[in-house]
C-alpha cells in the first residue's frame, strides 16, 4: 500500500508521496484517453497513443486500469458525476429561491444537464456517438433512465412512489435532447434547441396536479 507520508531525503527535503505520483499518473492517463477518444473514437484509439500522450508506460496504464474499455467507462462515470452535481446544484438553487413546483424544479435540473453537455461537448459527443465498448449503449440508457427516475421522484404519486409512465416520457425526452445538443456543430443553435425542448417538456402535466 502506498504511504500517505512524505519520505525525507538525505538533504532534508521530502520526496513526492507514492500515492500522489500514482494519482498524477492516473489523471494523466484519463486526460490523454479523453483526448485520444475524442479525436479518433473508441474503436480506433490505440493504447500506445494514450500512454504516449500521457507520458506514461503501458505497464502503468494496466496498473491503474483494466484496459481501454475501463478508461472509457471511467471517463463516463466521472462525467456523469459532474452532471449529477450540476443537476443537484440547479434544483437546490431554484428551491432556495422559493420555487415549489416540481416540474419547474425538474426543468432547472434538466437544463443544467444539457448545459453540461454543451460545456463538455467533446466528451458528451463521444458518449452519444455510438462508438464505445460493447454494450455501452445499454449502459448509457440505464444511466439516463436512472437520472430520470431520480428526478421524477420530484413528483410524488398518491402512494409515495414514482410514476413509471413519467419516467419513460422524461427519459425519452432527455435522450433526444442530449443527442441533439451533443451532436450539433452549432452551439448557439444547440442552446436554442435545448431551451425549446425544455419548454416543451415543461408542458407535461404534473402527475400530482388535480388538473385534468
Amino acid at each position: 500500500m502506498s504511504s500517505d507520508i512524505d519520505v525525507p531525503a538525505a538533504d532534508g527535503t521530502s520526496t513526492p508521496r507514492t500515492s500522489d505520483r500514482g494519482a498524477a499518473t492516473r489523471g494523466a492517463l484519463l486526460s490523454a484517453a479523453r483526448d485520444v477518444f475524442c479525436e479518433a473514437g473508441f474503436a480506433q484509439a490505440a493504447v500506445t497513443d494514450i500512454v504516449a500522450k500521457a507520458g506514461a508506460s503501458v505497464g502503468s496504464l494496466y496498473h491503474h486500469f483494466n484496459g481501454k474499455a475501463d478508461l472509457y467507462l471511467t471517463l463516463f462515470e466521472e462525467f456523469q458525476g459532474r452532471q449529477q452535481e450540476r443537476t443537484r446544484d440547479a434544483i437546490n438553487a431554484v428551491r432556495d429561491a422559493g420555487e415549489t413546483d416540481p416540474m419547474r424544479q425538474f426543468i432547472a435540473g434538466a437544463g443544467a444537464y444539457l448545459d453540461g453537455c454543451l460545456a463538455e461537448r467533446g466528451v458528451a459527443r463521444l458518449f452519444i456517438s455510438g462508438d464505445g465498448p460493447p454494450g455501452f449503449d445499454r449502459v448509457m440508457r440505464q444511466r439516463l433512465n436512472k437520472w430520470a427516475r431520480r428526478n421524477a421522484a420530484l413528483f410524488h404519486t398518491a402512494d409515495g412512489g414514482v410514476d413509471e409512465a413519467l419516467v419513460v416520457v422524461l427519459t425519452g425526452a432527455m435522450a433526444g435532447a442530449v443527442s441533439e445538443v451533443s451532436l450539433s456543430d452549432d452551439e448557439d443553435a444547440s442552446r436554442r434547441l435545448a431551451a425549446d425542448m425544455m419548454a416543451i417538456i415543461g408542458t407535461i402535466r404534473n402527475p400530482g396536479s388535480q388538473q385534468p
